[in-house]
């Protein structure tokens, strides 16, 4: 079993930042890809980004030139720099992780952690 805790999560005013951190552990493997998530009220949870082993990324169109995903040298620790906040960014954001072949698969990514609420207003 993989554990994940996210942290970093809070209140924002449009157009300010935010870092979100998430560290990995328990049967967790370097070469699992990791990425983050979010689920605003009443909408579909959505994948932002995702970073593999390797450092190559992929960002949903809603956030490029926005956030930065990025993963620590030790592997288990990946981070999410979010600029130009807006109030559409509002939601509950989620780390993952898995196989890089589960990112392609219907089911997505078997290990989620509890989530980090970011709430963009003002």
């Amino acid at each position: 079993q993989v554990e994940l805790v996210e942290s970093g999560g809070g209140l924002v005013q449009p157009g300010g930042s935010l870092k979100l951190s998430c560290v990995a552990s328990g049967s967790f493997y370097g070469i699992y890809t990791m990425g983050w998530s979010r689920q605003a009220p009443g909408r579909q949870r959505e994948l932002v980004a995702t970073i593999t082993s390797g450092g190559s990324t992929d960002y949903a169109d809603s956030v490029k030139g926005r956030f930065t995903i990025s993963r620590a040298s030790s592997g288990n620790t990946v981070h999410l720099q979010m600029n130009s906040l807006k109030p559409e960014d509002t939601a509950v954001y989620y780390c993952n992780t898995d196989q890089p072949i589960a990112y392609m698969d219907r089911d997505g990514p078997r290990y989620w952690g509890q989530g980090t609420q970011v709430t963009v207003s003002g």
